[in-house]
């Protein structure tokens, strides 16, 4: 077993995760947009268009880095503007309508999904084998409460490009959950039937361990005495077993090769601790190496805070 050195990396938040590229790429717009408010520069879609031409065909990766991009370029002008002055660039279409994405999950809607899914399916003809602008389409779906028939047709659009799309199981499992358009069984029954077919280490791994946190949070959001005892959620015979499946194989060295490997990483650090299995969590945050993400960390707060007390928690070497 591994445990934390006595020395601790210190924490960041890294949306980038382990991608130095897309790092890189994060801090020349940063640097763009202190001087000149990230006005439409040649040398921006330039650095953009290179970066997510790279590795064609890793749809996987591609989706890393749009969602970043999308996330990181809400509210600013550059991924409309790229996408107006090149029209027929899927990848300006697929960022400009994420990027709206992006900036409608804070005010609940998007002030245009007809255009959103416009832009959606051009770029979806323009490159009919990338899952990535059905991925768009789906989480702009379930922000504005799609009926469940029009949902599963997109999602079967995206099974047929990516069988284990991450960013498209993530947006079915929140839509289906009660709080939104489905309901507990349906949640349940996706999980088991995802489960029974997907290999160990697909990019899509996360999706149970997500499933249970959402549960978790759910009993924590009604507050009271129920929120006081919703440790006890981390005892249950699914919470344990889905533990168990992942605690083991997910820190060792290469197994979960994807994108957002480190993401998982953050949530399974984070149901260690919840589940007060201090010890087995020592090698997950040992491969973290101080990287956070603001998911699960920040659902009570500031990320960086909870996610460097929990790791005081974690028993040391020597």
């Amino acid at each position: 077993m591994a445990f934390l050195s006595s020395r601790r990396r210190r924490s960041r938040l890294a949306p980038e995760l382990d991608d130095e590229d897309l790092g890189r790429l994060m801090k020349n717009l940063l640097a763009t947009a202190r001087t000149s408010a990230i006005a439409m520069t040649d040398m921006c879609v330039a650095q953009m268009s290179r970066l997510l031409e790279q590795a064609p065909g890793d749809w996987d990766r591609r989706a890393h880095r749009m969602g970043v991009l999308a996330e990181f370029l809400a509210g600013s002008r550059l991924p409309r503007s790229w996408a107006t002055r090149e029209p027929r660039n899927a990848n300006a279409l697929v960022l400009y309508a994420w990027s709206e994405v992006a900036r409608a999950r804070s005010q609940g809607r998007l002030d245009d999904a007809a255009d959103v899914i416009d832009s959606c399916l051009r770029a979806a003809e323009l490159t009919p084998q990338d899952p990535t602008p059905w991925v768009v389409v789906l989480t702009a779906a379930r922000l504005e409460r799609w009926e469940q028939q029009r949902v599963f047709g997109v999602w079967n659009e995206i099974l047929a490009r990516d069988r284990w799309n991450r960013e498209a199981y993530l947006t079915m499992l929140r839509y289906l959950t009660p709080e939104e358009a489905g309901s507990r069984m349906q949640v349940l029954e996706f999980v088991d039937a995802l489960r029974a077919r997907m290999p160990a280490n697909a990019p899509c791994a996360g999706t149970e361990l997500t499933a249970q946190v959402f549960q978790y949070h759910s009993v924590l959001d009604r507050g009271g005495f129920e929120a006081l005892v919703a440790r006890n959620h981390w005892s249950q015979a699914t919470a344990v077993q889905a533990l168990d499946r992942v605690a083991h194989t997910w820190v060792q060295p290469g197994f979960l090769r994807h994108a957002r490997a480190r993401a998982d990483l953050n949530l399974l650090a984070y149901t260690l601790l919840a589940a007060d299995r201090r010890r087995e969590a020592g090698a997950a945050f040992e491969a973290l190496g101080g990287i956070v993400t603001a998911w699960p960390w920040g659902a009570g707060g500031d990320p960086l805070a909870a996610f460097d007390e929990a790791q005081r928690r974690v028993p040391r070497d020597g």
